[in-house]
């Protein structure tokens, strides 16, 4: 039985199926290598991880920022998952440690993308906003999470801040070479020196 002839729908659609296919092939290897830890990957590269060509690589990403761009929105519907569940803590020192572990988690997702971000952000308007954000956004989380008189105490705030950031953790992690048990060990050692009762 012959099969009737595909219509002019059928192969626009078609066409598009095959599109977001490579889209994603196109962003899941240049996350598998980046995650590998080759920071700088060339989009030759991805486009042999991807099993597409260069062309087709291009045809869906303008360039490497813009393909950084979308990898971005990926981790951060990751992270976001893990950030925005709701903390137990019965107090508000529970729930800054709850938080700690929360960041902890995050932060091992982000990592390997952070820091080829750090490789293309002095050039890249997009990567430095994208950390503005993400700078922001900790420091919002924090001051909703500790009581205002906290907040106030700018010394003991911004050391709270710092201790809760992204470079402590990934100092501890990679210079330090802790394990990320380790490096979130230390932190809440220090982090408790500034939120015990005796403080308040």
């Amino acid at each position: 039985m012959t099969r009737p002839p595909a219509s002019t729908a059928d192969l626009a659609d078609g066409r598009r199926r095959r599109g977001q296919d490579n889209r994603a092939r196109i962003v899941a290897a240049m996350m598998e290598i980046v995650h590998s830890g080759d920071v700088a990957p060339s989009a030759e590269q991805v486009a042999a991880r991807a099993d597409v060509g260069l062309r087709t690589v291009f045809r869906h990403f303008q360039d490497m920022d813009s393909l950084y761009r979308e990898i971005a929105a990926v981790v951060s519907v990751e992270v976001r998952g893990v950030l925005e569940r709701p903390l137990k803590g019965q107090t508000w020192q529970d729930r800054l440690i709850e938080r700690l572990g929360r960041f902890a988690v995050a932060y091992e997702k982000m990592g390997p993308y952070k820091r080829a971000a750090d490789v293309f952000r002095h050039r890249s308007k997009f990567l430095g906003a994208d950390y503005a954000n993400l700078v922001r956004e900790q420091r919002e989380i924090l001051e909703r999470e500790v009581p205002a008189d906290v907040v106030r105490d700018r010394d003991r705030f911004e050391a709270i801040v710092l201790l809760l950031s992204f470079e402590v953790w990934s100092r501890l992690r990679n210079e330090q070479d802790l394990t990320p048990r380790r490096a979130q060990a230390v932190i809440e050692a220090t982090l408790r020196t500034l939120i015990t009762p005796s403080h308040d």
